[in-house]
């Protein structure tokens, strides 16, 4: 089973970590000739180019020139216990105690660090994939990341293995999942209001997170596993999922 997740823009760096084990990313290169560009950026540019306020643009120009590779235990925390937006808050990675199943099956998108497992070690930043940032020549993220993160997915998947996508829009555009070498499983969260079936962002958001806490935990390897989930009284809805692909959960 593999799961894609988004990464969050709330970072905690405080809280005492549950375990001593930390690795490595892939694309550590990757991410220091991102951070290179964006070092040399003034505050003013960081508010503009992110769109963010002013103390955002002062945290985040702190961070780009702290940023010191190589990543050790001192200087970077591992990333799943670094995220701290809502998603990650359900996912409740403290107290996963499957740990080895966690690192072997999550994988978090990020503009900045392409793909990031949840041991892998992580400095804090702020990039989403979405940035129309020039470097190496290309123009957006997209671009520069182009199919690296597509190909770096297909190396670790198996044939006919169990391949979950929980992340947005935004970050789910920078793979290719038709190069995939398995289906994608994009589940659905909805909820009746004023008799309608609506997808609620906040609500999706939270499911995302607590549905990877499922499968995390109950090790699911099956599409059937996957229907199971019945996480903040959502449960699958065979009446309103018209694509199997995009199995539809209802509360």
């Amino acid at each position: 089973m593999k799961i894609v997740m988004s990464p969050a823009k709330s970072l905690d760096y405080e809280s005492e970590l549950p375990t001593d084990k930390a690795t490595q990313p892939r694309f550590l290169d990757e991410a220091e000739t991102l951070n290179d560009e964006l070092a040399q950026m003034s505050k003013d540019e960081l508010k503009e180019l992110m769109d963010i306020s002013q103390n955002l643009a002062d945290l985040n120009y702190e961070r780009y020139q702290k940023f010191s590779p190589p990543f050790t235990k001192e200087n970077a925390r591992p990333c799943i216990y670094a995220f701290n937006g809502s998603a990650f808050k359900e996912l409740d990675a403290y107290s996963i105690e499957h740990i080895d199943t966690m690192q072997n099956s999550l994988r978090i998108l990020s503009g900045m660090y392409g793909i990031l497992r949840p041991l892998d070690l992580m400095q804090p930043y702020r990039l989403e994939m979405g940035t129309k940032m020039q470097v190496n020549g290309h123009d957006r993220l997209y671009d520069f990341w182009d199919d690296s993160l597509t190909e770096a997915l297909n190396d670790e998947l198996d044939n006919d293995e169990l391949f979950v996508n929980l992340a947005s829009k935004e970050y789910f555009k920078a793979l290719q999942p038709n190069d995939l070498k398995v289906d994608v499983i994009s589940p659905k969260f909805k909820d009746f209001k004023n008799g309608k079936l609506k997808t609620i962002g906040f609500y999706s958001k939270k499911n995302r997170g607590t549905m990877a806490r499922y499968l995390i935990e109950n090790e699911v390897s099956s599409y059937d596993g996957l229907l199971g989930f019945n996480g903040n009284d959502y449960s699958y809805s065979e009446e309103h999922t018209e694509d199997k692909t995009e199995p539809v959960f209802v509360r």
